[in-house]
């Protein structure tokens, strides 16, 4: 892939990224850091989306000693010999292709060096000459059904492992690889008749190798495998595999009772085997303990935008019954943009080939997460207050009892009516705490 010599170790990892990516260079030499720039960026990324590769190349002065004093010297050096530039308004978009820029992440107290790759545009290989842009493709320009017909076999697999990380998602990935395959054998038949094909289908036709597909096909099957062998599914997925299996036991089982009506012992053999070898799969699909559904893309943003949404539910609880000042009202008008900033968050995190049941699931997931974290939130927050409570409290005659002390009025004090009524309170407010409790353990 690169004109320096073979890729392997990080310059592999960079030239195999599909999405946004951090490398460390700690504990790396000039020589090294060098070497792996050269192998990385001397060729255009074959991806349709611009991605950022980060590189960090120097820490504060607890870990200043990890990194070579030249490290961020050397990569803008050798980026610069490959053409790039270095451009402090840089982003990631296409138009920023074959820029970098040196960062200081003062949070984490780190150096960086932020560079957009030269992108060699799959779409644009697929449009040439002046009518270019008039062109229908096959397939939707930018689509994941795109992506992985057109790309080389080690940029998929990358792809299944980054973009489709759950089963379901390789199953509807191999439900389009066979799509593809069978609009690349009606191309065939529409030759074999005779029939020009027009330019998007003859670009099609030739941008498309049935044998490639095929061992997509193989590679998507065999990743599918694994995660039934490693018990890697959700409750959905093994559902959906359970009910597979259930559908094939009871065609089989209709089937051997024909082939006993009719007399066909090998026939009944045969398919007796395929009924035992789909029971075990049905026995061991039982003895799997699910796995929740992986995260959605932007958790940890949606998490920032429940914390801060949470003082905002409060404030909307308080000001129940009353007339809430002009800030309350501009706070509160924010909570409607958080909710909307989520939605958008959710939106965005759907995967490749990812259907709405499956989709739906882990953005119940992450709702269910973020409402038990609340819960546990409050929980603690009452549990401390409670505590601080107590420890104020020095009048207590024994241990695990409390007197509350009220100031009464002037002029005497009604030390039995008060004390039921603290205790009452004390007692309600504790169980109150203990049935919070309880259900955050559910």
């Amino acid at each position: 892939m690169s004109s320096s010599g073979p890729v392997s170790g990080m310059a592999a990892s960079i030239r195999a990224a599909t999405e946004s990516e951090v490398f460390d260079l700690a504990g790396n030499n000039v020589e090294t850091i060098k070497n792996t720039i050269e192998k990385s960026f001397d060729l255009p990324f074959e991806l349709s989306q611009m991605i950022r590769i980060t590189f960090v190349t120097g820490a504060g002065k607890l870990a200043r000693q990890r990194y070579d004093s030249a490290a961020a010297k050397t990569v803008m050096s050798t980026l610069r010999d490959l053409g790039y530039e270095d451009d402090k308004g840089a982003s990631c978009t296409m138009e920023c292709g074959g820029l970098f820029k040196q960062q200081h992440d003062t949070g984490k107290n780190l150096y960086t060096v932020v560079i957009f790759p030269k992108m060699k545009d799959v779409e644009a290989d697929m449009s040439n000459g002046d009518n270019s842009s008039e062109k229908v493709s096959l397939l939707e320009d930018g689509s994941p059904s795109q992506m992985i017909a057109m790309s080389s076999i080690e940029i998929f697999t990358q792809m299944i492992t980054s973009r489709c990380p759950s089963w379901s998602q390789k199953k509807n990935c191999l439900k389009a690889l066979s799509e593809i395959k069978q609009m690349l054998v009606d191309l065939d038949k529409k030759l074999l008749t005779g029939t020009p094909l027009d330019d998007s289908e003859q670009d099609f036709y030739d941008d498309m190798s049935m044998d490639s597909l095929t061992q997509k096909e193989t590679l998507v099957k065999s990743k599918m495998q694994k995660h039934v062998e490693d018990g890697n599914i959700t409750a959905l997925e093994r559902r959906k595999l359970a009910d597979q299996v259930y559908e094939k036991i009871q065609a089989l089982d209709n089937e051997i009772k024909t082939a006993t009506e009719e007399k066909k012992p090998k026939k009944v053999t045969k398919l007796t085997l395929q009924r035992e070898k789909l029971t075990e799969r049905d026995n061991m699909l039982k003895n799997i303990v699910p796995k929740a559904p992986h995260p959605l893309k932007f958790e940890s943003d949606i998490l920032k935008l429940r914390k801060e949404m949470q003082p905002l539910i409060k404030l909307e609880k308080d000001g129940k019954g009353r007339l809430l000042t002009l800030k309350e009202t501009t706070l509160l008008a924010r909570k409607e943009e958080i909710l909307e900033e989520i939605e958008v968050y959710e939106y965005q995190s759907c995967g490749w080939f990812e259907d709405e049941e499956h989709f739906q699931q882990r953005v119940n997931a992450s709702r269910s997460a973020a409402t038990k974290m609340s819960k546990s939130n409050a929980s603690k927050k009452s549990t401390g207050a409670s505590r601080t409570g107590g420890a104020s409290n020095k009048g207590s005659k024994a241990a695990g009892q409390t007197k509350w002390m009220v100031p009464g009025p002037r002029g005497g004090t009604k030390k039995s009516t008060t004390s039921r009524k603290t205790t009452k309170s004390a007692t309600n407010a504790f169980a109150a705490m203990m049935m919070d409790s309880d259900s955050d353990s559910d």
